[in-house]
C-alpha cells in the first residue's frame, strides 16, 4: 500500500520578533506534516505562537529559517507574486478580524470569490452563494453589509467566503470565538465536511476545547514549541463522538 504524501510539510521552522534583550522566539524549530481529508487543531495559551505558526504555514509570514512545502512546492522559495497566486488558487482563510469588504453585502462577499477568483458565471455563482448562506443561517442577511451585522454574523460570512471555492487548504484562526456553540458547532461541522468529503486540509487555531472531538489531530504549542497532544482528557473527549 502506497502511503499518502503530506499535503503540507513544515521543516525546522523558526520565527522570532525583536532584537537583543527584547528578542522573543515565537516559533521554535517546528516540524509537522498535514494531510488531505484531515482536520488539525492547534491549541495553546495566548501568546504561545499559534497565530504566528498559522501565518507561516499559510504563506503570510516569512520564517527566519526552515521550509514550508504545500502540494510539494516550497512557499518561501517562490516570488511574492507566485506565492500570492498560489494562495489565491489553493488557500482559504478565516481571520479573527473578519476582513470583510465594508461596501459589499453578505452575498457579494461570497460571490466575488467565485466570479473573479474562480471565473464562474453569474447563475452558478449566485446558486452556490445562496446555498452557502443558507447552510450558515444567513439567507435573511444576504443583502446586509458588515456594518449591519453582528460579530457572529460577520464571522459566519467570513467562514462562508473561505469555504465557498472548496480550497485544498483552509486556515482558520479562532473560527468559533465570536459564535455561540450552536453556530460554532455548525461551522466546525462545515470544516469537517470540507476535509472529509472534499479532501481539504483544515488547520484550526483555537482555545475552544469543544472543537477537540471533531479534530483528527491535535497539537499543542507553548513558548513556540510544538507537541502532539497525548492528553488523556483530549482522547477521552474524542472517544465520546
Amino acid at each position: 500500500m502506497i502511503q499518502e504524501q503530506p499535503s503540507l510539510q513544515a521543516r525546522e521552522v523558526t520565527r522570532s520578533f525583536g532584537d537583543g534583550d527584547t528578542k522573543t522566539i515565537a516559533v521554535s524549530d517546528v516540524s509537522l506534516d498535514l494531510f488531505r481529508r484531515q482536520v488539525v487543531l492547534l491549541m495553546g495559551p495566548s501568546g504561545s505562537g499559534k497565530s504566528t505558526l498559522l501565518a507561516i504555514l499559510s504563506g503570510l509570514l516569512k520564517p527566519d529559517s526552515g521550509r514550508v512545502l504545500a502540494l510539494g512546492q516550497d512557499l518561501w522559495a517562490m516570488s511574492e507574486v507566485e506565492r500570492e497566486r498560489f494562495r489565491r488558487k489553493h488557500f482559504g482563510f478565516i481571520f479573527q478580524g473578519y476582513n470583510l469588504f465594508p461596501a459589499l453585502n453578505s452575498r457579494q462577499q461570497l460571490e466575488i470569490v467565485l466570479r473573479w477568483g474562480e471565473n464562474l458565471g453569474f447563475r452558478d455563482a449566485r446558486r452556490r452563494t445562496d446555498d452557502m448562506l443558507s447552510l450558515l443561517g444567513l439567507s435573511k442577511k444576504a443583502t446586509l453589509r458588515p456594518g449591519q451585522l453582528s460579530g457572529g454574523e460577520k464571522q459566519r460570512v467570513a467562514i462562508g467566503r473561505a469555504l465557498i471555492k472548496e480550497p485544498e487548504f483552509c486556515f482558520a484562526d479562532e473560527p468559533t470565538s465570536a459564535l455561540d456553540w450552536e453556530h460554532g458547532k455548525q461551522v466546525v461541522e462545515l470544516l469537517c465536511t470540507a476535509a472529509h468529503d472534499q479532501g481539504s486540509t483544515i488547520l484550526i487555531v483555537a482555545h475552544d476545547t469543544r472543537i477537540v472531538p471533531y479534530a483528527d489531530q491535535v497539537y499543542h504549542l507553548e513558548d513556540g514549541v510544538l507537541e502532539e497532544s497525548k492528553s488523556p482528557a483530549l482522547h477521552a473527549l474524542r472517544s465520546e463522538t
